[in-house]
């Protein structure tokens, strides 16, 4: 449990990273360049993030998790 929470941070940190970058490039007007990174790399981010979570089923094998 320890190294998977240890990889979700390291995802969400990346994500809050990229999420201020956009808002810096935002800030500046670079409009053209936020959109070009949130198609780009930021997506990316997300889909890192998106990857490592992962709902197991409860024990009545519904269809409903739990995340520990």
């Amino acid at each position: 449990m320890a190294r998977y929470q240890r990889q979700m941070n390291i995802a969400l940190e990346r994500l809050d990273q990229g999420l201020a970058r956009v808002h810096t490039l935002i800030k500046r007007g670079e409009n053209q360049e936020a959109l070009h990174f949130m198609d780009n790399n930021l997506k990316d981010l997300y889909q890192e993030l998106e990857n490592l979570i992962n709902i197991e089923p409860g024990n009545n094998n519904s269809k409903v998790g739990f995340l520990e």
